[in-house]
């Protein structure tokens, strides 16, 4: 796994149009970015990390919390807030005893309402990871929340 150092390194030539490449590898890196991570990129690139912030925050691509092991992002737009959502919402926040942009304390499980999921005829929809589950219901919530749980034991 590489550090911080050896991902700025693939960078030689510090221009300003390196910024969003250099973020981008070093959430893909290590699931977030940093605040390390944004200082040592101001100083490397001769950026005002308030820069680098107010750029990150603008694209919700980038993340500055980490990520469990099985991240689970919940649609929160019209049609599956249409479609109750709000109880599947309650049901993970109350299985996972977390809330939104919040990481259990076994690092396991991650939750992150989003906008939009673009599947707004199957709501309400989550993904765990790249797996995403449809027309959810609290049983099936807490089924699938459990599945992961007993991979792990």
């Amino acid at each position: 796994m590489p550090n911080l150092e050896e991902i700025l390194e693939k960078y030689p030539f510090v221009q300003r149009d390196n910024l969003i490449p250099v973020l981008q590898d070093i959430q893909d890196e290590f699931g977030y970015l940093s605040e390390e991570a944004i200082v040592k990129v101001g100083k490397y690139l001769n950026l005002p990390t308030v820069k680098i912030y107010g750029l990150a925050t603008f694209y919700h691509h980038f993340r500055f919390i980490a990520k469990g092991k099985y991240h689970i992002k919940i649609c929160n737009g019209t049609s599956c807030h249409v479609n109750s959502n709000i109880l599947i919402i309650n049901e993970l926040e109350k299985k996972l005893g977390i809330k939104d942009e919040e990481i259990t304390k076994d690092g396991l499980f991650s939750l992150e309402e989003t906008t939009c999921m673009a599947a707004c005829g199957e709501g309400p929809v989550m993904a765990v990871n790249d797996k995403y589950f449809t027309h959810l219901t609290i049983e099936k919530v807490a089924e699938i929340i459990d599945s992961y749980k007993s991979m792990e034991e």
